[in-house]
């Protein structure tokens, strides 16, 4: 297994104002001995705008590549297309196609996607509709993906719609493409199936936690995002991203079934909107690393 770390840890929440460079993010993490990097695809990262050619990107590989460091995935910007809303799938298949092609370019084997709308924002009468919109659009994305050769994989999390258990489970099966993937983030993972954070309707939590979550998926994922989780959410929205140790994930216990997952390369932690996450490279690092080898 290796190790990599979302480049947008850096860029987005406390960094916001003051983002370190994707440059200076990839030194770092092969200084301290990562295998590799989660590609931010939003400001100031690696974006569509700022690296709009195939060698360009290129440029971005050639840098990694002297650094001895890999792509384990890329996050790309979906944000300007909602593709819960009625009237949206051209626009958001035609941005789709053209970050496939920035996987590509990047050596990245898989692109991340989320359903972009905040819970609440659909009323009860367009709940299953806005759902089953979602889910054509998402198989129609699979199959490009699927033809350019990159994993599409979904991260639910409290901060989307669609985001409990059962939810998360009928979607895989209404997108019912091969090449759609679910992302397991560990502290999404707690937070939707154990807290119920920012459900439609009536909570809905799993009585074996974590575990349960993962042994329901089971199957259906194609990626995984490691960090913990202290059952709050950071400003109202999504999961607080707690550092290794600082909330209630038994990463002791996961670990081992986390890695019977098959088809999994990459273990990638995912510190966004944690304030002091720069701090926090090299250890966290060496959290994983101990996880591996004592599993």
């Amino acid at each position: 297994m290796k190790i990599s770390l979302g480049s947008w840890a850096f860029s987005f929440g406390p960094y916001s104002d003051h983002p370190i460079s994707f440059e200076d993010t990839a030194k770092r993490l092969s200084t301290a001995g990562y295998d590799g990097i989660e590609i931010c695809g939003f400001p100031p990262h690696i974006t569509l705008d700022k690296f709009p050619t195939t060698e360009s990107r290129k440029e971005v590989v050639r840098f990694l590549d002297d650094l001895k460091l890999g792509v384990s995935g890329y996050a790309a910007d979906f944000s300007s297309i909602n593709p819960v809303s009625a009237g949206h799938q051209a626009g958001y298949l035609d941005l789709f196609r053209r970050n496939t092609q920035m996987c590509v370019d990047l050596g990245s084997p898989t692109i991340r996607v989320d359903t972009v709308a905040a819970p609440g924002c659909v009323p009860d009468s367009d709940y299953e509709a806005a759902a089953a919109r979602v889910a054509e659009t998402w198989h129609k994305s699979a199959a490009i993906a699927q033809d350019a050769g990159i994993r599409m994989v979904w991260e639910f999390e409290p901060g989307f719609l669609f985001n409990k258990p059962s939810e998360i489970l009928k979607m895989h099966q209404d997108v019912a493409h091969p090449n759609f993937w679910i992302m397991f983030d560990t502290s999404h993972a707690y937070m939707c199936g154990v807290v119920g954070a920012r459900q439609h309707g009536a909570k809905e939590v799993l009585p074996g936690g974590v575990d349960e979550f993962l042994s329901k998926l089971k199957g259906r994922i194609g990626a995984i995002h490691l960090i913990d989780s202290d059952a709050t959410l950071h400003g109202d929205e999504t999961s607080t991203h707690a550092p290794f140790g600082q909330g209630y994930v038994d990463f002791e216990d996961l670990a081992p079934k986390l890695l019977e997952v098959p088809g999994i390369e990459w273990w990638t932690i995912d510190m966004c909107f944690w304030a002091n996450a720069w701090d926090l490279v090299e250890s966290s690092r060496e959290f994983v690393a101990r996880l591996l080898s004592q599993a």
